[in-house]
């Protein structure tokens, strides 16, 4: 059942694993990817890893019928990856960029360049307030051994308070992205508990997709067998969450997935498959339990506090690097100033102060990347706290509320004439 004569609204959501000149056959797929979108005809469509604005403006042109209101997310080196097409017009845009997103030194992961960020667009669906969120938050490299689960968990801390503090007015809320992580990964619960955003896939009436919804799978031309180890058949890290407001709830009539191989094609859209959701407007829904909450934002606060002392231990062995590297520094110095016979070339003095001034600048460098990774870390412990103790004291009154009630009914009191009562 659809309330307030809508049509069911169609939520895309795709990593398209564009980076040009790297990612394998990028302008074949855009071409289909667009073919796709201009088919299939969704209200809104959310894309991540659409790096090269020059493909986005393709797609800008391919779907400016079908989808006539674009916004592009710009940020960090080489862009955020995330842009939205939508049937219905934007009102406004917002884009809020992670303060963690690894280091840029780690040049085979590359994440830090990419500027990863929880994208906000405004969208009026037949007189209702839209807020449609799209994110793609740093990639899980090893599931044994993940150094990045650290700034994930202050990168899902961050998308919860953003959403939180953004979505207020709204009648009806949609986040869909890359998220890498798995459903019941802490960054994932801690994101679901803390906005009552709800995931399509476990709420969906009919499914049609890959086997338990997984949208990283091993039948795909381009995914790397390595990167499900250990899940050899696949795992699912992309999400389409949906939350409702007083005035009107969703319910998720459909989801669907695209499967690997594609109909007639050589290769597949992505090595991320595709989400599609129909969600219906329906009646208003239930708060999560506050008791849940706590739990989850006392988990995430051991991860950060542990991500804080392994930081500061490596900012720690940075400002040992560039002292060493000070002191060693004495050296050249010190045979420059010896007299001629018994001082070493000013060659080998000139590479020796080369290298001692490269690992002052390096220890140097490294120490205030890590000082900085420091303060985000702890600021978000610091919201995570205020968190605690606000939940901690409203599962306290719930107790004692439950207490009062489990003696009986409290007995009415007169009011006094001298106390007045607002509406």
């Amino acid at each position: 059942v659809v309330v307030y004569g809508l049509a069911p609204t169609f939520c895309f959501a795709r990593n398209c694993s564009g980076i040009r000149f790297f990612s394998q056959l990028c302008t074949q797929r855009y071409e289909m990817i667009g073919e796709l979108l201009g088919r299939e005809q969704h209200d809104i469509a959310l894309l991540q890893e659409v790096w090269s604005e020059r493909d986005f403006l393709f797609l800008k042109r391919k779907l400016s019928s079908s989808h006539p209101y674009t916004h592009y997310f710009k940020s960090g080196v080489i862009g955020s990856g995330l842009a939205v097409f939508s049937r219905h017009r934007i009102q406004d845009a917002l884009l809020y960029q992670y303060s963690l997103n690894g280091y840029p030194y780690m040049l085979r992961h590359g994440d830090w360049f990419g500027g990863k960020a929880v994208g906000l667009v405004i969208v009026d669906v037949s007189g209702l307030k839209a807020h449609v969120y799209v994110t793609h938050l740093h990639a899980e490299y090893s599931r044994a051994r993940d150094e990045y689960l650290p700034h994930r968990i202050v990168q899902s801390w961050e998308m919860l308070q953003f959403v939180r503090h953004t979505s207020c007015g709204a009648d009806l809320v949609v986040l869909g992205g890359d998220l890498n992580m798995h459903p019941q990964d802490l960054g994932n619960r801690l994101l679901r508990s803390h906005t009552g955003l709800r995931d399509c896939y476990t709420e969906t009436d009919t499914f049609d997709g890959c086997e338990d919804g997984h949208t990283l799978i091993a039948d795909n031309h381009f995914t790397k067998k390595q990167d499900l180890v250990p899940f050899e058949k696949g795992i699912r890290i992309d999400y389409i969450l949906m939350k409702g407001s007083q005035r009107v709830s969703m319910k998720c009539e459909s989801l669907s997935t695209t499967k690997g191989p594609v109909a007639d094609k050589p290769f597949p859209y992505s090595d991320h498959e595709a989400l599609t959701a129909e969600l219906a407007l329906l009646r208003s829904e239930d708060t999560l339990a506050v008791s849940e909450q706590m739990d989850v934002v006392t988990e995430a606060r051991a991860v950060v506090k542990e991500g804080l002392c392994q930081t500061e231990a490596l900012r720690d062995k940075a400002m040992r690097l560039m002292f060493g590297a000070l002191l060693s520094l004495l050296l050249p110095l010190a045979l420059a100033f010896l007299p001629c016979s018994c001082s070493c070339s000013f060659s080998t003095v000139g590479l020796l102060g080369a290298v001692c001034m490269g690992l002052l600048l390096s220890g140097a460098l490294l120490y205030l990347l890590f000082t900085t990774h420091i303060k985000v870390l702890k600021e978000t412990e610091d919201q995570m706290m205020l968190t605690s103790n606000d939940l901690q004291t409203k599962l306290t009154g719930c107790r004692l509320s439950g207490s009062s009630s489990s003696d009986g009914p409290p007995e009415l009191q007169p009011l006094s004439p001298s106390k007045r009562v607002d509406p």
